[in-house]
């Protein structure tokens, strides 16, 4: 693959490595699909609604970032491709934390809800007009990719970290645009369901 090709930081042990992403990927799974269906009634002295924000320009970076990794390895540039998506899982992590705040705090918004009564009128329906089902078409699709993308970044992460860039590079060629979509979308949805926050 070239000169520039990073040296293996892990120990190939795929039986380890099999148990403890899916042990993680479920655990976390589990924690966010419990916890965004927990409102805690604080008050954190400032809008809860600052999660999202952060969780939209971390997606937005994160989408970034795959197009420069995916523009590094092109050019055979691999340590700046390890370097740049170690940079996108971290941030992934940031992002995690703050969904989970951004649900703990604030609870569901429905698009066009405009009194924030959590149901839509007939007359909130028709201000929203179709531009709603638009909306959660794109919820509909990412929800669910976002939901199963961690073991895929996890397993496409070990392949590169233990050296195995065969399989790394099978693997990423589902990885990324997945991922990629999940970012885009996440920004997406962001943009078109904060003017209905509370």
């Amino acid at each position: 693959m070239g000169a520039d090709l990073p040296l293996p930081v892990l120990k190939q042990n795929d039986r380890n490595a099999k148990r403890l992403i899916w042990s993680a990927s479920v655990i976390v799974f589990i924690a966010v699909a419990f916890l965004t269906r927990v409102k805690l009634n604080i008050n954190l002295g400032f809008s809860p609604n600052v999660f999202a924000m952060f969780n939209a320009i971390v997606n937005s970076i994160v989408a970034l970032l795959l197009v420069a990794a995916l523009l590094a390895v092109k050019s055979k540039r691999y340590v700046l491709h390890k370097n740049i998506m170690l940079a996108a899982i971290t941030l992934s992590v940031f992002f995690l934390l703050s969904y989970i705040c951004h649900h703990l705090f604030t609870g569901d918004t429905k698009y066009g809800d405009i009194n924030h009564d959590g149901m839509l009128s007939p007359d909130e329906k028709l201000l929203a007009g179709s531009i709603r089902y638009i909306y959660y078409f794109i919820l509909i699709t990412h929800i669910p990719l976002a939901g199963i993308i961690l073991p895929f970044i996890l397993f496409t992460a070990y392949r590169a970290l233990s050296g195995d860039y065969e399989k790394h590079k099978k693997l990423a060629r589902i990885t990324w645009p997945i991922w990629f979509y999940v970012a885009v979308s996440g920004v997406v949805v962001y943009l078109m369901i904060s003017p209905y926050y509370p």
